[in-house]
């Protein structure tokens, strides 16, 4: 019986993130999925069904060696953390590249040499948009099949929050320099509109304390659900994305969405958002004024565009990379 493994380390990263979000729903979608006489199974250096008994750093170490440990002939990295030779790799993104001054300099490094090593090594690579498999192909030598597979999108639904303003910004995401999240605390205050984050801090000593900002830090599905409900806007100003799955997840449940022109978001929202310019103070304002005076102008298309978007669909398109190649 062919057995696809999973790599779910970066389940184990002090801050998962996005990626640990698209790991977690793509192991799940993959087994109720799963080709007749296939079965899913996972390893990482804890929690997952095999374990790699070496430190996570040690791990790593050997990966960019080339000294993998033996997991078998189909493996699937959701990130280029382990761009095993033979493995399908998922990229996300080609930030290390595009836009290198929102990482810190030994993560641009090291991004830009695992993904440049799957782009030799990997049997084949699962980029979430056009966008990153044409930017890719313009940033690194890609020497192997490379499908788009976009992600998914799970709707969460809930009730409004007791404890928050009756009308919100929302954004949610890693707070780091790509997110875009201080112009967007400029932009709210001089909207005289409150802001809520939800995210973990990240690098690079972004600080978004105000008075009018409320900082929910990591939260749970049902939390998110919650905040969700009550949000009047879902603002995305990311100077750089790959796909950007809050986008998604606030059109699912019926959130007006403004994003910036990065050509991921705008791919993704297929015009059921309103489009601002990266790093442009008046034009996030002036779209933001514009969606909180008529947050229901965009919604209902933002509905339709999410149900475009489920994590069987994406865990469709990864078999059909994997279960094309006979054992």
């Amino acid at each position: 019986m062919p057995e696809l493994v999973l790599l779910t380390e970066q389940l184990n990263a002090p801050v998962p993130g996005g990626t640990g979000r698209y790991t977690a729903e793509l192991l799940k979608a993959l087994v109720v999925t799963a080709p007749d006489g296939w079965s899913v199974t996972t390893a990482a250096t804890a929690h997952a069904d095999r374990v790699i008994r070496v430190p996570r750093r040690a791990l790593v170490a050997l990966w960019e060696r080339g000294l993998p440990p033996r997991l078998g002939p189909h493996v699937h990295a959701p990130t280029p953390l382990a761009p095993l030779p033979g493995a399908v790799v998922t990229v996300h993104d080609v930030v290390p590249w595009t836009h290198p001054e929102t990482l810190t300099p030994r993560g641009v490094a090291w991004h830009r040499k695992v993904i440049a090593k799957a782009a030799v090594q990997a049997r084949a690579l699962v980029v979430p948009t056009r966008a990153v498999a044409s930017q890719l192909e313009e940033c690194v030598r890609v020497e192997v099949p490379v499908h788009v597979v976009p992600n998914g999108v799970t709707r969460l639904v809930g009730s409004r929050p007791a404890d928050l303003p009756d009308r919100y910004v929302l954004a949610i995401g890693t707070i780091d320099p790509r997110k875009g999240f201080d112009l967007l605390v400029r932009a709210t205050e001089r909207l005289g509109v409150p802001l809520v984050v939800i995210g973990p801090q990240g690098w690079g000593g972004i600080d978004l304390r105000a008075p009018h900002v409320t900082l929910l830090g990591k939260v749970s599905d049902e939390r998110l659900a919650s905040v969700l409900a009550g949000a009047t806007v879902l603002a995305a100003p990311s100077l750089a994305e790959g796909f950007g799955l809050p986008v998604l997840e606030a059109m699912a449940a019926g959130v007006a969405v403004v994003h910036s022109d990065d050509p991921a978001l705008v791919e993704v929202a297929g015009g059921a958002g309103t489009v601002v310019r990266r790093g442009d103070l008046a034009s996030l304002t002036e779209g933001l004024r514009a969606a909180i005076a008529d947050p229901h102008h965009t919604a209902e298309a933002g509905v339709t565009r999410a149900s475009d978007f489920t994590w069987e669909k994406t865990a469709l398109g990864v078999w059909t990379v994997h279960a094309r190649r006979p054992d």
